[in-house]
């Protein structure tokens, strides 16, 4: 309470998102005595996140592209409601850079990390180069800038390939394990890595790709760290991730 009492709350914010993750932020801001502004789109009118919000606003027709995913209509109904910030939930706006700097430029405040930080993570390569120079350890391989076959394949080479370690390849801006190819030989090195990059610019629009030594039998271990702007900080525990299928996680256990 004394904590809370030094910080000075928002009076309202506007959730740019639906369903359960809308539902959840809601009745935490109203619990703290913030109120709360909805978006929904034509078809979700009725929806109990539009229900249990103090206010909601129509930001579209059906699909997500004509709606929640429309930057303007979003800053529009928060300006127009008196927001002050926005949370974003996750997915549809909440890891794109490009609103967070519009929110800011709008004089809202984005509940969410600063939009270089959301650059700086997004992309596997420039967070490796981050880690890098932090000093914390990395698996061997590569995760520069030279994306032409023979860089790739030299530095596969190095990472292992040439004295039988397998090696995984990554697209820049993967997930979902899509754009992912283990390599167990040289023989299979250019069809992987004309896969990988075939389904990573049809998923991400980008096709560059980074070199990972593979690790078979490896536990898949996440950590997941809050910090705000107060100099506070919390971490969620511990989830194995390792239960996949395609890279693909299926079950996480906290």
């Amino acid at each position: 309470a004394l904590r809370q009492s030094r910080i000075s709350m928002f009076k309202r914010i506007l959730i740019a998102n639906r369903g359960e993750i809308a539902c959840r932020v809601t009745r935490t801001a109203q619990r703290l005595g913030v109120q709360c502004v909805a978006v929904y789109s034509e078809a979700d009118r009725y929806a109990q996140h539009v229900r249990l919000a103090d206010m909601a606003v129509c930001v579209g027709g059906t699909a997500s592209s004509d709606s929640y995913l429309r930057t303007d209509r979003v800053l529009e109904a928060a300006l127009s409601t008196g927001a002050q910030a926005i949370h974003p939930g996750y997915d549809f706006l909440s890891e794109n850079a490009d609103f967070a700097d519009a929110v800011r430029s709008a004089g809202l405040t984005f509940i969410g990390p600063p939009a270089q930080s959301m650059r700086d993570m997004g992309a596997k390569d420039a967070s490796k180069r981050l880690m890098e120079a932090a000093g914390v350890p990395l698996l061997p391989g590569y995760h520069g800038i030279e994306q032409d076959y023979e860089t790739l394949e030299r530095e596969s080479l190095a990472c292992g390939l040439a004295t039988g370690h397998p090696v995984l390849l990554k697209a820049v801006m993967g997930g979902g394990g899509k754009g992912m190819r283990v390599v167990g030989s040289l023989d299979e090195l250019r069809a992987a890595v004309d896969g990988a990059k075939r389904e990573a610019i049809s998923s991400f629009g980008d096709d560059r790709l980074l070199v990972e030594r593979y690790l078979p039998s490896a536990r898949h271990i996440e950590v997941q760290v809050f910090c705000d702007r107060h100099g506070e900080g919390v971490y969620l525990y511990e989830r194995d991730c390792s239960i996949q299928r395609r890279h693909q996680k299926v079950l996480e256990e906290a």
